[in-house]
């Protein structure tokens, strides 16, 4: 059964500045990775039908991850970028196990209201293994790096 998750923060940008910072490899490595996790990108080229990969390492070395002994291998297709409007990947995590198999579809929206910009994730056919408590608390701990990486916290 495909699952849906979602999450979302009002930040104190511009889209702009917000869509900048989706789509430059080194903003990303800085605001993406939850807490717990630093990241490395090792491709990126921001384009349709571009692609990405990113590192992800547990700051504990004692948590396993989905690619490793203590790393998520992310390896992302751009299919949509409409700048400071909204950016569609597809997502695959490099992983043996297959309930960590199969393509997510994230899509990131940039709705401007005013003085601040609402940044909404929205992932489509979450592989089973990731569970929607961890999903949840991941997604909304790399809203609060955004906001505080583009100096809009709330």
């Amino acid at each position: 059964m495909s699952r849906t998750d979602t999450a979302f923060r009002n930040i104190r940008a511009t889209p702009s500045a917000l869509y900048q910072a989706l789509v430059t490899a080194r903003a990303l490595e800085q605001w993406l990775p939850p807490s717990g996790m630093t990241g490395e990108m090792v491709e990126f080229d921001p384009r349709p039908g571009g692609r990405y990969r990113m590192i992800l390492r547990y700051d504990d070395a004692a948590i396993a991850g989905k690619s490793g002994s203590n790393e998520d291998i992310a390896e992302a297709r751009f299919i949509e970028l409409v700048p400071d409007q909204r950016i569609v990947q597809e997502v695959d995590f490099v992983s043996d196990d297959p309930a960590f198999q199969g393509t997510m579809r994230m899509s990131t929206l940039l709705t401007s209201l005013g003085d601040e910009t609402e940044v909404r994730f929205v992932a489509e056919n979450v592989p089973e293994g990731i569970s929607a408590a961890d999903h949840a608390e991941g997604m909304n701990s790399s809203l609060v790096n955004l906001a505080k990486f583009v100096g809009g916290t709330l």
